[in-house]
């Protein structure tokens, strides 16, 4: 492999040309999601601190860092005449396709809120060919400290004609009742080499689950994908539209909590 995109986390600041902040969701401002102003993000000693943030109006944030940009999240101009017409949009900061993606990375602490590492295409669902539209590839996902769900593809946007398979396989109904548990205290490494043929996933640097992609009501992405390092308050659902704060988030004194990320590196595959 060769090593052709990579975050290594050592000045004293977020590299700005690598990534960007996820301010916005499914077309409007997320008032759940941190913004560079909460101080949510800290580089130091080598290592990303995303933080989990409680502001004075008791509402809980955390950040999301992209290196592109969905385009169901671009709100309307709202200073625009008409309905298209679309804030401006960024040129995507990384995107790739066909390689070994790695973050080292160790998971939060309390619960309360969740911590993920994953890949999404600016035109996830926009048709029913996951080829051309893309896969969201979601290499690890941690709703509870120390435990992983299984690892997820959604194919056809979200809504009637989602398509999702997981590794492990299995069904949805077994995936409510499946985890692996990590030491939390530890950094892991998850990895994912998506070849043009199937997706294997790797946990420090051991395969995990079979290969994926080309069995029944599975597909592999054939377009270039964005990397995200995102963190986010457990049931923000209930609360999106009033603001108010999580009662899970109180309970859990889960404010001040990090996930720290060492490393993230993307190769080409080379014959």
């Amino acid at each position: 492999m060769k090593l052709v995109w990579n975050d290594e986390f050592d000045g004293d600041r977020l590299d700005d040309t690598k990534w960007s902040y996820r301010t916005n969701f499914w077309g409007r401002e997320a008032h759940w999601f941190a913004k560079p102003e909460d101080n949510s993000v800290e580089v130091k000693d080598g290592l990303l601190k995303m933080k989990l943030v409680k502001r004075p109006d008791g509402q809980f944030v955390s950040p999301q860092l992209q290196t592109g940009e969905i385009v169901w999240d671009v709100p309307h101009d709202p200073n625009a005449k008409g309905f298209w017409p679309l804030i401006k949009r960024e040129k995507a900061k990384f995107m790739h396709r066909y390689g070994y993606y790695e973050c080292r990375c160790r998971l939060q602490q309390h619960p309360g809120w969740w911590t993920a590492f994953w890949m999404q295409t600016p035109m996830q669902g926009t048709c029913l060919d996951p080829r051309r539209a893309g896969v969201e590839h979601d290499i690890m996902e941690s709703f509870h400290p120390g435990e992983l769900i299984p690892h997820a593809f959604h194919a056809n946007g979200y809504g009637a004609d989602h398509l999702l398979f997981q590794c492990p396989r299995m069904t949805l109904e077994d995936s409510h009742y499946y985890s692996l548990t990590l030491d939390k205290t530890q950094f892991h490494v998850f990895g994912l080499l998506w070849e043009p043929d199937g997706y294997t996933i790797f946990i420090d640097g051991r395969q995990h689950g079979e290969k994926i992609g080309a069995g029944e009501g599975e597909a592999v992405s054939q377009t270039e994908e964005f990397l995200l390092l995102t963190t986010e308050a457990k049931f923000y659902r209930k609360n999106r539209m009033t603001g108010s704060a999580s009662p899970d988030l109180e309970k859990t004194h889960a404010a001040g909590d990090a996930f720290l990320v060492d490393y993230v590196r993307v190769y080409d595959l080379v014959d």
